[in-house]
């Protein structure tokens, strides 16, 4: 009996598999501990195995010939499909940061960042509200099939960065440049209102000192701001599945971007 493989295609899917795994480590949500490693290897080989045909036809390949010649090549190949999936997976969950962000702003102002603590699953370290809000973000994005419009961006991502093309360090540079801003300016949208809320309760908690010194604000500040946060931040909650929506859309277009 015999077999007849493609080496072009087997090279190609072994490509575009590193590029995903990648991708899969560093990428929201596939970046937590929950997920084995050999899960996320497993995962990577057989989206690899369905992309490959795609990625070879974005790479202009003549049908059964080899993208690269030698051994050499073919390990630096490696190499840059897996700096171009870390890059990606890296700005993803830049974006994503926002909402971790936004709640380790709000515990700042409320007064539960004396209660901080190191999250294993995320791997960083955060109080009650960033926590909360990490973990709310991670279920909306499976809840709301995000994670697919991620992986569909990243699929899309081997047509506007073929394997045998480097990542484009110029749009590379300019998303991350901007992207810190984003991700500031979208923390700031999300505990803003909250923020201002807290704020002004402190000034008023100063001025009732000043004027009445003997009562002592401060010691109810703490259970004052407290109730504050919990109530309002149950508000602020309601608006996370659209911030949701909007920060996957914006990851998709990332993915897609960086290699156009």
């Amino acid at each position: 009996m015999n077999f007849t493989f493609d080496l072009g295609l087997v090279e190609t899917t072994m490509l575009a598999s590193v590029r995903l795994v990648a991708f899969l480590v560093v990428a929201p949500p596939f970046h937590l501990r929950t997920f084995p490693g050999p899960v996320k290897v497993g995962l990577a080989m057989g989206l690899g195995l369905v992309v490959g045909p795609r990625a070879e036809a974005a790479s202009d390949m003549v049908p059964g010939a080899m993208l690269v010649g030698g051994t050499g090549q073919f390990l630096g190949a490696l190499v840059l499909q897996a700096v171009a999936g870390l890059g990606l997976g890296f700005l993803v969950r830049m974006i994503f940061a926002a909402v971790q962000t936004a709640g380790s702003f709000i515990d700042l102002f409320g007064g539960f960042q004396l209660a901080s603590g190191y999250d294993p699953m995320s791997q960083t370290e955060g109080a009650t509200f960033a926590k909360f809000y990490n973990m709310a973000a991670l279920a909306l994005l499976f809840a709301s099939n995000g994670h697919q419009l991620v992986l569909a961006g990243l699929f899309r991502s081997f047509d506007a960065m073929p394997l045998n093309k480097g990542l484009n360090m110029d749009a590379m540079g300019n998303f991350l440049t901007n992207g810190l801003g984003e991700l500031m300016l979208a923390a700031l949208q999300i505990a803003g209102p909250l923020m201002v809320v807290l704020f002004l309760a402190d000034v008023g908690l100063g001025l009732l000192t000043r004027v009445a010194p003997a009562l002592n604000a401060f010691a109810l500040g703490f259970p004052l701001k407290i109730f504050i946060t919990l109530s309002l931040g149950s508000i602020a909650f309601l608006t996370l599945p659209a911030i949701i929506s909007t920060l996957t859309e914006r990851a998709a277009e990332i993915v897609m971007g960086v290699g156009s």
